[in-house]
């Protein structure tokens, strides 16, 4: 038996540590650490309700367009103002979200995950004239070659043109996130930490002039997506076509689905959204969300053991730092007592079994251009596969989302603040699954939870012993060189893992916080 660790996991949001135990060179226990303490719930205690969209934003800078999105909402069933969200509001709420979607998909591809893949070292020695790649060159001719490394060596597969032109769309990409962002500002006026989804809709209504610009933006992502995003994903899963039977994870999946195509305030499990809400078990069944069914589970974390195996809405965070078996700052989210995945995979898979015609079409179509089968999906290059498939479907579905804006007509419902109100807000982020759940008492914020999508994915084990979602996924995992475990990382980066929102646990108060410090 070996160990090694790799702390910290780098190219990821914020701070994860991995501890893997090998047999032979194959991993037979591995230990997802998230060791940051935060508190962004015990911030909102007390404050104006109208607050908490603002403030849940501040939980991560890479994603805080979805957690603006389920404050809202979640703000919104508070007020009891959910069936009065105007067209306007909800398309507006939709087009600056899918905006940070298509941002955060080719962010984790070209500029998280890719190199992994592609071996930028190699256009050092470029002579042509392309300025991407000479910039790109110009750039490793400092002698510094961060963000390039350090980095695990040792696999490159792709030949030296395609490599050559990943890196040139590496370049690219950074440019094609700016217009995603500038495309978001329009309507949300900033990123990150945008101001235009409030509780009741939007803050302004739209112009002409933002619906052209939009567009204009929106048709340059479209083109990067089909002719470059896509391909590029493509010839990745060719030539390391192995990590289509590599990080399967734990084979059940969880989604809250996103963008509103309605009504507003029913229930999430019949809530028309583009992207469907379900769950699959293992055996391939879907079936709706039951909210009453999550959990969350303390046996691996530094958290008293009375705080778990509670819903969130009704649950409390009293840290212990020194105890016994523990190893995460993580909670572990559990559904009908089960971990599942959360995220893009996790939202093909169920639209797949739903039959969704676009998402099957979508689906079928590239697992054919691959020589693939279905379960080649619940793989490293199925988590891939899934981003760059989903950011071209909502893309596209976003030019008659835009086009469905009416300049003059209501865009926010009026907002009064109720005594006591409860809600939920329930949606899918970019890495998955995300909860909000508030209570008000006298007008203001009594309680404020939220469950993560990489409290989800990066959980630790629980007290049946199950080991979370990518931890499973590194299980079994074939490692050539347990000084260079490049598979370690490819498998965890699939997974697009936030550990900033992932630890945004409840700060304690007065003798647990003094002795939180001194340790």
């Amino acid at each position: 038996m070996a160990t090694f660790s790799i702390d910290p996991v780098t190219r990821i949001e914020g701070h994860l540590r991995v501890e893997v135990i090998t047999d032979g060179g194959e991993v037979k226990e591995a230990r997802c650490s998230g060791t940051l303490y935060r508190g962004f719930e015990q911030i909102l205690i007390g404050r104006h309700p109208l607050d908490a969209p603002i403030i849940t934003q501040r939980v991560c800078g890479v994603c805080p367009t979805v957690h603006a999105t389920a404050s809202a909402q979640c703000v919104d069933a508070a007020l009891g103002i959910a069936a009065n969200v105007p067209d306007n509001g909800r398309i507006i709420r939709n087009l600056i979200l899918a905006s940070n979607y298509i941002q955060s998909h080719i962010l984790h591809f070209y500029h998280l995950a890719a190199l992994d893949y592609v071996d930028v070292t190699k256009v050092a020695k470029y002579r042509g004239s392309d300025p991407a790649l000479a910039s790109v060159r110009d750039f490793i001719k400092r002698g510094e070659l961060a963000p390039f490394a350090p980095r695990y060596e040792g696999d490159y597969r792709l030949p030296d043109a395609v490599d050559r032109e990943a890196v040139a769309h590496y370049a690219q990409a950074l440019d094609m996130r700016r217009r995603a962002h500038e495309m978001l500002a329009i309507f949300g006026g900033k990123m990150p930490h945008q101001v235009g989804i409030v509780p009741g809709g939007s803050a302004t209504g739209p112009n002409v002039d933002q619906i052209a610009s939009f567009l204009s933006r929106l048709n340059e992502l479209r083109d990067f997506i089909s002719a470059v995003y896509l391909p590029d994903v493509i010839a990745v899963a060719k030539a390391y076509s192995d990590y289509a039977a590599i990080g399967g994870g734990v084979g059940r999946w969880l989604s809250y689905g996103i963008f509103d195509m309605g009504t507003t305030d029913v229930e999430l499990a019949v809530r028309k959204r583009f992207l469907s809400q379900g769950v699959v078990d293992s055996n391939l069944q879907v079936s709706e969300v039951n909210e009453s069914a999550i959990t969350e589970e303390v046996q691996s974390s530094w958290y008293s053991d009375a705080c778990g195996g509670k819903h969130p809405s009704a649950g409390d965070t009293v840290p212990e730092p020194d105890k016994a078996g523990a190893y995460s700052w993580l909670k572990a989210p559990r559904y009908n007592g089960k971990p599942y995945e959360v995220g893009p995979l996790a939202r093909m898979v169920v639209g797949y079994a739903r039959g969704v015609e676009a998402i099957k079409a979508a689906v079928d179509g590239l697992l054919a251009e691959l020589k693939a089968g279905p379960g080649a999906l619940n793989s490293v290059l199925g988590r891939h596969a899934a981003r760059a498939l989903e950011a071209k479907l909502v893309a596209d579905a976003m030019v008659d989302w835009v086009t469905q804006l009416k300049p003059g007509e209501p865009f926010c419902a009026e907002q009064v603040i109720p005594e006591t109100g409860q809600g939920a807000g329930m949606v899918d982020g970019p890495r998955g699954a995300l909860g909000h759940w508030i209570s008000l008492e006298n007008g203001r914020i009594a309680k404020y939870q939220l469950v993560v999508p990489t409290t989800w994915n990066g959980s630790p084990a629980d007290g049946a012993g199950q080991p979370g979602p990518i931890e499973q996924a590194l299980l079994g995992t074939k490692i050539r060189d347990a000084a260079n475990p490049f598979e370690v990382v490819r498998i965890i980066r699939s997974f697009d893992p936030c550990l900033a929102c992932a630890v945004h646990m409840i700060t304690p108060t007065g003798t647990e916080l003094a002795r939180f410090q001194v340790l």
